[in-house]
Order: C-alpha cells, then structure tokens, then sequence
C-alpha cells in the first residue's frame, strides 16, 4: 500500500531521538503578526534582540505585533491588533489621540470560533468580558500614560523565581485577595449608595423628601420615613453580617501558608506575600494559592492530578502536565527563564504562553497551568511558578455575577406600571383642579378653615391665613396627592417578585423528581429573575449529543481496507472484553465498558503482518490507540507507577476517543503511557515507544485532529481522525501507481457507503487516515508548527494554518462506528413537549444520516413526516430550495407568520392537496433537515433568513446537522429577533453556550463534557427528561402564580388608592387622609404583604400528576391565560367597584350619625384589609396550613395593630377603636362591604366556568371527582 511499511517496531530497535533544539526567532519572523497594509515598510527596521525588531525611527515592535513607542508625534500608526471582541488579529488604523473604539457585527456564518470559548457572549458588543476591571489594571511605575494597544495586549513578562525584575516595569497585584465590599468608614455611605440604585428605594426617598416639607406635609414626618428606613436598616443589618463573614474568610485565606522557593530552598510564606513570578511548591491535597505553570511534578512523566471543585464545580480529576523540557529545572533546583503570558482574563479553559530558558522556547497551554482553588490531587508534589496572583487569577475574575435576564412577565408589567402612573398623574391631576376651583369660588372663607389658619407669607396685611396664591396652592395640592397615593405606583412588586421567586427556586431545587443519581446533582437554579417564562416556552433548542444521548460512547463498527467489521447492534453473541474507562478526566471511580469483539477481525489482527489488509487493520487501530490525548492511568498506583501486568484506567476529555481508546485496548493495541514528549503502545505485549513531534487538537474549523509521532527508525508520520466530511475531501486522489489508485478508489467507496450504513443505524462515525512526511515536509511544518505554538497571540488560527500543511493527501485507514444510546426517558419527553405544543428543534454537530436516525429513535421524527432537506452548496441553490418547498407547501409570508402568530403555523394543510403533497384526506407534518454548510449561506442573508424563517415556523420538527457553536445561536436568533415567542437552549458542551445565552431561557446539563453550558445557562439538571417535569410543571405553576401575584399587586394598591381618592372628592380636594398615618404605612408593609408571598410561592392550580398527564394543559401559558392585557383591565374595572363599595357603604350608613372622621378610617382600613384578604382567598387553589395562617393571620395583625395604635394616648386617633368597635353597625357595615364588594367577582367567575370553562378549570374538576369518588366509595357499606 502506499502508506509504507509497517508501523510495528520492538523496544530493542528503539532509537532515542531528542527534539533538536529550536532556532530563535529570525528577523522575518518577529512581524509576523502586522498586516501587509502596514504603512511600515520592510526596510525600516533593523535587528535588535530576540523577540522584537526595531524601526529606525527608534520604535520598536514586540514579536507579538504591539507598538512600543518612543515618540509620541506620529499623526498615525496602523497594523493590526487583537479584537476586544474576537481571538483574531484586526486591521488598525489610529489617528492620534484615538477616539474611538471599532464596532463589530455579529456574522453567524463564522465557523472559526474556538470550541472550548466560554467567554462567548451573546450579542456581541465592544466591551471585553474578560478585561479586568479599573481596580486590577497593572499600575505603570513610570506614571506616563500607556498606549491603548500595547497595555492591554502585549504579554505579560515573568521572570522564573526572578518577582523584583518581574514587577520592575509593571507592579502586578500581590497575591492578597479581598471579597469584603466595605471598611468600617465606607460601610455608611457605600451600602446607602448601593441601595440606592433601587428604583424603588429612589420612589420613597422622593416621596419621603416631599412629606418633609411643611407646605406638603400629608403625613406625619416619622410615619412617612419609617417605611423607607426600616428598609434600609435591615438591609444594612444583612449586608453588614455578610461582609462580616467575608472579612473574616479573607483573613482566613490570606494567612494560610504554602512553600515558596527562596535563598535556594523552599520555606514556608503568607498567601498575602506571594508574589509573580516565585516559585511554588504544592504537597498532595493541597489548595493552590494562585494561578501557576507547572515545571514539574513528583510523576517522572510531569504529571499532576487536579480537582476543580471550589473553580467549576467539577468533582472529577483532571490532568495537568509540566512539559518535559522544564522538568530538569526541578532536579537540578535551577529555576529560571522567560514566561510571556497573555494578560489576566476570566476563561478558565484557555490560556496561552511561550517560556524562553537556555535558548529554547516551548509553548505553555491550558494544560500546563493550573488555578487558584484547585487541589493537587493522587500526586506527592509539584512546583510551578506564579504568573497571575490575587485579583488577577482567573477564579477572581470569575467571581462576578453574569448579566441576569428579565422575564417577558416582567415586560408586560411594566407596560402595565405605566398605565397605572398615567391613571395616578390623571387622579392627582383631578385633585389639584378641584382644589383651584374651590379655592376660587371659597377665597373669602380660607381664613375660617383650619387647614389654612396659620401664618400667613403673603403681601397683603389683610389675610391672617396660610395661602400661597392660586398657582401654588394647585401645585402643593398636586404633590400632596402624589404623597398620599404613591402606592398606586407598585414600587414594591419587584420586591416582592424577588422574594415570591426565591421561594420558588427552593422547591424546584428541592425537587426530588429531578435529582440524577448517576452524576449526583441536582436541579441548579441560577437566575431567579426568569422562573415564569418556563412556563411560557415555544420553543427549545437542544443539542443532541450528551443531551439527548448518554454521551457514553460504545464501539461498535470498524470499516477497514473497505470490509466492515462488527456485530449488529441486535447480536449479543460477541465475546466481551471489560476495559476500566472513565469520563472527563474524570471521576475517581471507574466505570467498567463491555467491548463487543468482531472475532473475525480479532483473528486477522493475531496473524502476521503481512498482507495489505493486515497491515491496514495493523494501522488502523495504531491510529486509534495513538491520534488523541487520552491519558492511561495505572490503577495500582495512584503517583504513576507502571508495570506490564497492572490494569489501566483511560482518562479523556472527550467520551469519542476514550471509547477508540478502549477498543483498540480490547483487540491489543493497548495504550499503556503517554506523556508530552511520547506515548507507549503495547501490541499484543510487545511494548512500542513513538515521539509525539507535535498534536493538532480537534477543533470546530477543521472538524479532525493530528499528531505527528517519530517511530524508532526515525520514520515521521501524521495520523489523523475526524468527520468524514472534513477528512474524505483531503484524501490523497492520486498515489502515482495506477493499480493502487484503483485500489483506494474501490476501498473508498465501501468506506462511504459503510458510513452511510453506520450513519442510518444512530452510529457516530469518524474517518481514519494517516500520511508519512518526507524530511523536506516535516522541516516545512515543524518551523511553522513551532513558531505558531509559541505564539501568544492569534495561536489558534497560526497552528490550524500549520495543520494545514500535513492534513492533505492522506491515504484511508477506515472509520469507525461509536454507539451513543438515548438517555433514558427521552422519547417521553420530546412526545410531552409536542403535546404542549412545544416545537423541539435539534442542533447537532452529526451527520445528516445520524441526526434523522436519532431523530426517528427519540420520537421527535416520525415515519409519517413528510422531510424537507436543504443541502446547499451555494447562496443561489440554498435561495432555490427553500423557495421550492415553500411553493411546495404553500408555506405563508413572514408578515402574516408573526402577524398570527408563529406557533398557529404558516403551513396550510386545506390547500396542500391540491399540490398531491398531502396522502389521504389529511396532510402530513413536515419536517425540516438542514445543515451546516447551507447555513453558511441563509445566516448571514436576510432574504435568505426570511425564506427560512417562514419555512421552519412552517415544519413540526427542524433538525440542523453539522452546525458551528455560533451558527446554533443564530438558529436561536432567528426566532427570537423574528417572534414574540419564548425560547429554551439546552446543551451540556462548550459549544452550546453561544446557543444557551442567545436563547430566553438556558438550561445546561450536568454531563460528560465539563461544566462550561452549566456556568452559562440561567438552569441546570442531569437529564433531558427533567425538561419535561421543569416547564409542564414548575413552569405552569410559576407561571399562575407570578401572573397573578402581578395582577392582585395592582388591585391591592390600586383599591386602597381609590378609596382614599373618593374621600378627597369629600373634603374639598383637600390633601387629607381619614386614616391614621400609620395605618397608611402598615397597609402594604404589614396587613397585606405576606398573604400575596405565601401564595404566590405555595399556590398550586392542579397537582403535579394531571400535569405532566395533560401536556395540553401548559399552553395555556402559550395563551396568557395567567396575565394579558383584557384581564389587567378586568382587574381595574373590579377594583373600581369594590372602592365604590368601600367608601359609599358607610359613607351612607353613617350619614346620620355624628361618627367622627378618625372612626370611618378606622372602619376603612379594617374593611379594606379583610376585602382584599377575602379576594386572594377566593382566588387560592391550593390550602394549606402556613396559608390559613398568612391569610387569615393577617387580618387578625391589621386588628390587633389598629387596637395598640388607639391606644396611644398622643396620637388623634386615641380610643377609636373602643369606641365604634362597640357598634354593631360598625361590623354590620364592614360585612356588608365584604358581600357586595365580591359579589361581581364570584357571580362573574361561576358564569364563565359555567359556560366558558377553560381547560385548567376542567382539569380541577376532575380532580375533585377524583378525590370525591374514592371517598364515597369508602364510606359504601
């Protein structure tokens, strides 16, 4: 074959090859990084030291493209710079003093956007997410003012066990860290200030302020501050214990000691006196003090095993190396060198740096540095110096808060809120008119009223009263109003709203219907700001693998030299090797994989290797056990101790190749060591030894990786995985010998045609392939390969562009076959969602043919469906297909879809018969399959996106293959910028987290591929199937009970409002209050403020199980039967008649009588309190005993508060209360009240369950039978 000779070689004919040294940096090299529209010519610098070339003008240029300047008169500079926004160089043009900053639009088209990002932020804007923030810039020493470029993004400089030459130029924070927000002198004015940024805090402030003023002293000065101020002083009690604890953690922290290395041996120092650039020695379960690179370890591999639990939550061990270049610092206690760095950033799955010792240059990546709050774990000890310390170590910087999102409840609310200051303005509006025309027509009576009999401020000696002018007067009258009708304004809902939905959140976390076993995790509540849209969701988007599917990956088909191997997945009759695996480096117990044995395949890889097919299989699974990163661990001995016999766990990040691994284990290519200079195969006991040159990591651009490994007679070759997509087309067409081109044609046929098979039957698939590289095409890669991997800028991009030049003409090993079963419970699930109306889309990185095999295994496709494909390769046949099957389907506009509403469809079933699209009498759902290269074409275009807008709202099912990380999030925009409707994302990678932040609702799982989509996402739970149990249940009932806690708010305010507002229309407009002050101010703080939390936390319309039995039943969420507009109204029209009754029922049974005003405003507030009481009564569904307590409780408080404030003998109102309390008119008046103020309410309320019940109120029903019948049935004889 034209792969060469065989890849089989002895340990006795191993030669030791060591990595010739790297040449340092040449002139050519040092601007690799400027643009060609550089004003800069070539011929304009001159050779300085390594690493930086200067111009004869006497600027000089860093290795990394920053511009150091010596002059600061050039009119203009351009080149190019890192984006804020993106990991790619941008063209600069800066005219001095730069202004401006480039905006950048978001092109969901791209593809070139690294998997493991997590800092990816949806929209994008051009602030930076991982910029530290003013406290923890670098301070420059000099004090001159720093360039915008070359501060922000040249390379840190670490001098190795060198901190006083390493903060020479910079003083870089000190590794003491600070959690605590106040000092004793900042507490006061810093908490005031940060309470403050309350709306709500600001509204009583104001109206507080104004009652201050004698002109509109409406309430007395103390009663009208107390609300505000016990708000305020409780916070600060909370606020201030809080920082307490955190005063005293930080103290805790900053004193612990670890081994710092100094005067040549290690002693013990501070935390808080750590500095960058010493070196650290960390012993076995210790905590890591700061953010350090690794040199070495008490592995002779570099090994070290990590735990990021206090990072990300991770219970399972992860893997870190020191590379085997460093590792002689540690034996010889010598340490020193160069680390350039990138400047402090808050991804913690990212990092990129070059260190420069003794003339060599070697790259540092994310496994290289481990972080503060790790634990060193199964390892004695390692060392590593400090290259971020305190506030800049990536922990630190991930201890904000993300952006919170905002409920679409909420947006109507405030809709609503505006509504209710347009009818407060209106009243108050009223009550300042009345006032000016009374004061007009009663001018010459003012100094006989007491209102107005004190000192006059006027001009004319005549007048002995208070009076301000007309205008004046009109103008007091009107802020007086606003003082005694500010609870018109619902201020306190959002306060409210954040309590109701923090009780929420605890039931849901508490749920033990959504508690995983399998990873011991629990339902995650992480924003608490957007509970109710749950119940609201039209659309989810999920990825499909380890969300869908288990992520447990099994091996089960192999296609070699164009035969494929393995038993169908029905035959069990295979034998069954147990190989120990275990997932994403991963979880100390170790899970054991059944490997399903091809024994005809097994017996051709015991024969002799000869024989074209035997040397094919021979490098087939060669490939599989060495093109990844898994790591073998041996189970015996936790630091790394090996012998031939001991069995091997596997540790991978990626369940793909751990499940490659294994099997070639299985069928005796077994992986017994791997390190980052080499790796050990053991071929059925004869141990192999390869130099691993260099290894391309799997990315989302290229879809494969590589590694360059060195046999022992020197012979380089690449060995290559990936889709298949990605790896048929750099297949090499012509070998120069006619025979074997033939040959690899027909075996590339059967490969194909193999990958469509596996891909039919919900198989992963994955192409083999492997190239040897002569001495020209090795030397030509590993100068590029070398010089991008120690690059600090722009790496990704420099190393796939290095990729490129050995990931061509590669010759066909084969592909295999990985099963990834359904998670359990899946198919239930999607069949619930559609019940409630649900459209589930998928968005997968498969192939077209896995995706609609799984599609069909899950439910979400059925038979009967009719499927639309759009495979386009060109902007113009993309246009044509989706235009085709619109016309097809008499797909609607995009107009009239939003204008009905996207979830009624723009399919039109009546008129597809006439296009014979439709069988039978009805017509068949669609169901759209598209991928990722046609959505590189529609994205992007906005006639395009509209065609498939109005095609997609079109289908039932839409499943997207082969998609990008961005390109998810721009299915989900597509929606969202497009309808009204609510979205979900749920994913469990890293490359699901654009999509989980584009969407209104992200939900991340707890799965194999770390905890990146968890730590974006709003929830977060072990199971799809728990999706089912969030939204039909927890997101109907969040949904009822916010809705309606937001409408009862508005009631309850709007009722008291109006009831004092017709009493004014009574005391010539004037600004006075039947009720006492503190009355006015115990209302919505006390009387009437824990019933609406209890409720709106324990109500329950109907019980869990008819829930999750009637999907149906959650679209009454998609139908705002909670909340809308009609029933704001409704409530508005309601509250007018039960003020009417409030004030005119007494207003007309005492009308005779010589009741005082201090005794009607005692009936009043007593009458309105047990109303609106009654009113939620009469709306609660479910009773339980802390809401009889909350409800009736409350009203008892409002009595027995009424009772104490008429007993103190200062106060006007003295002995009211025992004085009317004695009438038996008095409760007579208060009963009647309740009766007619009600009585519209229930009388409307049986009539249209009566005649309109909705589908909640029928499902009541039936429970109550439910529970009825049984008990009848008991108590028959």
């Amino acid at each position: 074959m034209s792969s060469g000779e065989p890849l089989l070689f002895s340990l006795a004919s191993h030669q030791d090859s060591s990595k010739p040294p790297r040449p340092p940096p040449t002139q050519s090299n040092s601007l690799n990084c400027l643009c060609t529209n550089s004003s800069f010519s070539s011929s304009t610098y001159e050779d300085c030291e390594p690493g930086f070339s200067r111009f004869s003008n006497g600027e000089v240029f860093t290795s990394f493209g920053e511009l150091n300047r010596d002059e600061s008169d050039l009119s203009q500079v351009t080149g190019r710079f890192h984006s804020a926004d993106s990991h790619f160089f941008q063209s600069f043009r800066v005219e001095c003093p730069p202004e401006e900053k480039p905006t950048h639009r978001v092109n969901w088209s791209v593809m070139d956007r690294p998997v493991g990002d997590s800092a990816i932020e949806i929209p994008i804007t051009s602030n930076r997410q991982d910029k530290p923030n003013k406290s923890q810039h670098i301070r420059h020493k000099s004090g001159l003012l720093e360039d915008p470029f070359s501060s922000e993004y040249e390379p840190r400089l670490v001098y190795i066990n060198d901190p006083r030459r390493t903060n020479d130029k910079y003083e870089f924070t000190g590794n003491e860290i600070r959690t605590s927000k106040y000092t004793f002198i900042t507490f006061l004015p810093k908490n005031l200030f940060i309470q403050f940024h309350r709306l709500a805090y600001l509204y009583f402030l104001v109206i507080a302020a104004l009652n201050q003023l004698p002109p509109l002293a409406v309430f007395g000065r103390t009663a009208s501050l107390f609300p505000l101020l016990f708000v305020l002083v409780v916070t600060a009690i909370k606020d201030g214990y809080e920082d307490w604890r955190r005063h005293r953690s930080d103290r805790k922290e900053n004193n612990r000691e670890a081994l710092v290395f100094q005067s040549g041996e290690f002693r013990m120092k501070k935390w808080k006196n750590i500095c960058v650039g010493e070196v650290v020695k960390i012993d076995a379960d210790e905590t890591i003090p700061c953010d350090i690179v690794l040199l070495g370890t008490s592995d002779p591999n570099g090994i070290a095993y990590i735990q990021t639990m206090n990072l990300d939550g991770e219970s399972n061990l992860k893997t870190r190396y020191a590379r085997q270049e460093l590792i002689c610092m540690v034996t010889e206690n010598l340490y020193s060198g160069l680390i350039r760095c990138e400047q402090p950033n808050r991804n913690i799955y990212e990092f990129t740096a070059a260190m420069e010792f003794n003339g060599h240059r070697v790259s540092l990546g994310q496994s290289n540095i481990v972080l503060r709050g790790c634990q060193l774990k199964n390892t004695e000890w390692m060392i590593g110096v400090v290259v971020y310390a305190g506030q800049e170590t990536k922990a630190m910087l991930n201890s904000t808060a993300s952006p919170s999102k905002s409920s679409n409840l909420e947006s109507y609310m405030n809709r609503e809120t505006l509504w209710l200051s347009l009818f407060l303005f209106v009243i108050c509006a009223v009550v300042a008119a009345g006032m000016g025309i009374w004061l007009i027509n009663h001018t010459d009576q003012l100094d006989t009223l007491p209102y107005y009999r004190k000192k006059y401020f006027g001009h004319d000696d005549g007048k002995d009263f208070k009076y301000y002018g007309l205008g004046m007067e009109i103008f007091f009258s009107f802020l007086s109003s606003v003082i005694i009708f500010q609870i018109m304004i619902p201020i306190s809902l959002y306060i409210t709203m954040e309590l109701v939905r923090l009780g929420q959140s605890y039931f849901m976390i508490g749920d033990r219907h959504m508690y995983d076993a399998n990873s011991n995790s629990r339902f995650q509540c992480r924003s608490l700001n957007i509970n109710e849209d749950l119940g609201q969701i039209r659309y989810v988007f999920s990825d499909k693998t380890g969300t869908l599917t288990e992520n447990k990956m099994e091996f089960r088909k192999a296609s070699i030299f164009g035969k494929d191997y393995g038993e169908s997945l029905q035959d069990v009759g295979a034998p069954l090797h147990e190989i120990t695996s275990s997932g994403p480096l991963t979880r100390q117990s170790s899970c054991k994989s059944e490997i399903s044995i091809d024994s005809e395949l097994a017996r051709l890889l015991q024969r002799d290797l000869v024989g074209e097919e035997r040397i094919a299989a021979h490098e087939f699974f060669l490939t599989l056990a060495a093109c990844n990163t898994v790591i073998p661990v041996p189970l015996d001995d936790p630091f790394g101790g090996h012998s031939e016999a001991q069995s091997i766990e596997y540790q991978g990040e990626s369940p793909d190749e751990q499940a490659l691994v294994t099997a070639a284990s299985a069928y005796g290519y077994r992986l017994v060591e791997r390190t980052t200079g080499h790796l050990a195969i053991d071929v059925h006991g004869e141990r192999t030894r390869l130099d691993v040159i260099g290894l391309h990591e799997f990315d989302s651009v290229r879809k494969r990786m590589s590694v360059v490994v060195r046999f022992p007679n020197n012979r380089v070759k690449v060995l290559v995985k990936g889709a298949d997509n990605s790896m048929l087309s750099i297949l090499d067409p012509d070998t120069g010998n006619e025979v074997n081109n033939l040959l690899q044609s027909k075996i590339r046929e059967a490969t194909e045609s193999h990958l469509t098979n596996y891909s039919s039957q919900g198989l992963r698939t994955l192409v083999l392939g492997s190239r040897d590289l002569n001495e020209i095409e090795f030397k030509e890669w590993q100068e590029q390969y070398e010089e991008a991997s120690t690059s600090i800028h722009d790496r990704t991009a420099k190393l796939r562009q290095a990729a490129s030049l050995i990931e061509c003409d590669l010759t066909l090993l084969g592909a295999t076959g990985i099963e990834d079963k359904l998670q359990e419970g899946v198919p239930e699930a999607i069949e619930s969602l559609r019940q409630a109306g649900i459209k589930v889309w998928v968005l997968t990185g498969d192939k077209q043919e896995t995706a609609i095999s799984i599609g069909l295994s899950c439910r979400l496709l059925t038979q009967e469906m009719q499927q639309i494909i759009i495979n386009g390769t060109s902007e113009s046949e993309c246009r044509r297909l989706l235009s085709e099957a619109k016309e097809r389907f008499l797909i609607k506009s995009g107009d009239e879809i939003r204008r009905n509403g996207s979830m009624k469809g723009a399919y039109d079933p009546k008129m597809a018969h006439v296009n014979g699209d439709s069988p039978g009498s009805g017509a068949a759902p669609l169901a759209l399959i598209i991928d990722g290269t046609s959505l590189v074409y529609i994205l992007d275009k906005d006639l395009e996106s509209e065609l498939l807008f109005e095609l997609a709202t079109s289908c039932k099912v839409v499943l997207c293959c082969r998609v990008a990380p961005l390109q998810k999030a721009g299915i989900v925009d597509l929606i969202k910028s497009r309808t009204c409707d609510m979205t979900l994302a749920i994913g469990d990678g890293a490359n699901d987290v654009s999509m989980i932040q584009m969407a209104d609702v992200g939900v991340g799982i707890c799965g194999q591929e770390g905890r990146q989509a968890v730590m974006a996402s709003d929830f977060a739970m072990g199971q799809f199937r728990f999706l089912k149990r969030l939204l039909l249940v927890h997101g109907h009932w969040n949904y009822q009970r916010v809705g309606y806690l937001v409408l009862y708010n508005f009631y309850r305010n709007a009722v008291f409002v109006l009831m004092l507002f017709w009493y004014i229309l009574y005391t010539a407009y004037s600004a006075t209050s039947a009720l006492t002050d503190w009355s006015s101010v115990f209302y919505s703080l006390i009387y009437t403020s824990l019933p609406t939390i209890v409720v709106g936390i324990l109500d329950k319309d109907l019980s869990h199980k008819t829930l999750l039995h009637y999907p149906k039943l959650y679209q009454a969420g998609h139908r705002h039967e909670s909340y809308n507009f009609q029933l704001f109204w409704i409530t508005m029209l309601d509250t007018l008649w039960q003020s009417l009754v409030i004030f005119y029922v007494p207003y007309f049974t005492f009308s005779n009588t010589c009741i005082d005003i201090w005794s009607l405003g005692s009936l009043w507030t007593l009458a309105v309190v047990i109303l609106v009481n009654v009113h939620l009564a009469m709306d609660t569904r479910r009773w339980v005993f802390i809401t009889h307590v909350a409800i009736w409780g409350s009203i008892v408080i409002t009595f027995v508060s009424m009772v104490l404030i008429d007993s103190i003998p200062v106060f006007p109102n003295y002995g009211t209360i025992y004085n009317i309390g004695t009438s038996l008119t008095y409760w007579i008046s208060i009963l009647l009240i309740i009766i007619l103020g009600i009585l519209p309410r229930f009388l409307g309320k049986v009539i249209y369950q009566m005649l309109w019940p909705s589908d909640i109120q029928i499902a009541r029903e039936a429970e109550i039978l439910r529970k009825i019948i049984p008990k009848q049935r008991d108590t028959r004889p």
